[in-house]
């Protein structure tokens, strides 16, 4: 199976998606029973934490957190949006910074301006699409962005997407709401991968098609914690309680170059592996020993590998001990324990 296929299944009555790359498993997405990213709350101010800067808020899914918190009194309402999976026993991760996002478009209340995606570069179509958003926004107060999913698009289906996004960014904002409440949900996954994976691909919608092209059995090799590599190297990535640990191992080679190339196929595979299991938090790199001066190498295919994924990472350096941190937006649900619900 060469290409790309996106494959619309359940699996024990939860909805999901999977991407399909040239036959391998690149992405996937299952319902969780944790609030999704995107949902936006009316949720009311409790107490303000002063030693970390932020405040918790109520909401009718349990406790939120707002990081960064300014001129906010307990018992104000307000309007948040969830941007994380909780860790376990805390707090939903909330901001007030509120985006309304579909394929073609991403409204910005409170931040006037159209914005074209810089990877759209061909000055024509930029101003199709310019004359597009006009047209659709009118005199709106709220920006707009444009993804780069536009290109070459069809006018009306992406005015459609704008106008659908500018009239729930209008209700959303003028609520008036005196009691918690979820006014908006987050993205089912089906609509997630309508959303995200838009570049060209064979859609399947058949039931079934999880089993069919192989993705519950390259499941169940996502719940092993070893990942193999290029070259007969692998990864074990191991999830804890503080961070998530990921040890480089050379396998059967045992040449002089044998940790320079295992430690580039883990900067290849480690967007990968980590998407898949939904992990997100701390990162912490056990390398294979390469000499100090591939480092930088590693560090530019690292990075070039983490532009491309979904998630939000940040590559923070090296450690005394030679280790590599990362610090990833916990954009997934983890699917350690969701997989062994739904496989079992």
């Amino acid at each position: 199976m060469k290409g790309r296929t996106i494959i619309l299944d359940h699996v024990k009555g939860r909805e999901a998606a999977a991407l399909m790359v040239n036959g391998k498993l690149d992405d996937v997405l299952i319902e969780s029973d944790l609030p999704t990213p995107g949902t936006i709350y009316r949720a009311r101010a409790d107490r303000p934490v002063k030693g970390q800067g932020g405040m918790f808020l109520s909401t009718p899914d349990g406790p939120a957190f707002l990081r960064q918190v300014k001129g906010l009194a307990p018992g104000q309402m307000l309007l948040v949006q969830v941007t994380g999976y909780a860790e376990d026993g805390k707090a939903i991760p909330v901001t007030q910074k509120i985006l309304f996002k579909s394929r073609y478009a991403i409204v910005t209340p409170e931040a006037p301006g159209l914005n074209i995606s810089r990877s759209i570069r061909d000055e024509d179509e930029r101003n199709r699409l310019l004359e597009v958003a006009h047209e659709t926004m009118g005199d709106s107060e709220h920006g707009l962005i444009l993804r780069s999913a536009c290109d070459g698009a069809d006018a009306d289906e992406i005015a459609e997407d704008i106008s659908a996004m500018a009239d729930m960014a209008a209700a959303v904002m003028a609520d008036q709401g005196t009691e918690p409440q979820a006014l908006t949900e987050g993205d089912t996954p089906h609509l997630l991968a309508w959303r995200d994976w838009s570049e060209a691909a064979e859609i399947e919608r058949e039931p079934g098609g999880f089993e069919h092209h192989g993705v519950l059995e390259a499941l169940e090799a996502v719940r092993d914690i070893r990942e193999p590599m290029s070259g007969g190297a692998f990864l074990f990535v191991e999830p804890t309680r503080a961070l998530v640990a990921v040890d480089v191992n050379t396998g059967a080679d045992v040449s002089l170059a044998a940790g320079v190339k295992a430690n580039m196929a883990c900067a290849k595979a480690l967007p990968r592996a980590l998407r898949l299991r939904g992990l997100g938090g701390q990162i912490v790199l056990d390398l294979a020993p390469m000499p100090k001066k591939d480092r930088r190498a590693f560090e530019t295919a690292l990075r070039a590998a983490f532009r491309a994924d979904s998630e939000e990472t940040l590559l923070v350096g090296w450690t005394p001990l030679g280790h590599y941190e990362l610090q990833r937006k916990r954009g997934r649900a983890t699917l350690t324990n969701l997989l062994s619900e739904l496989l079992s």
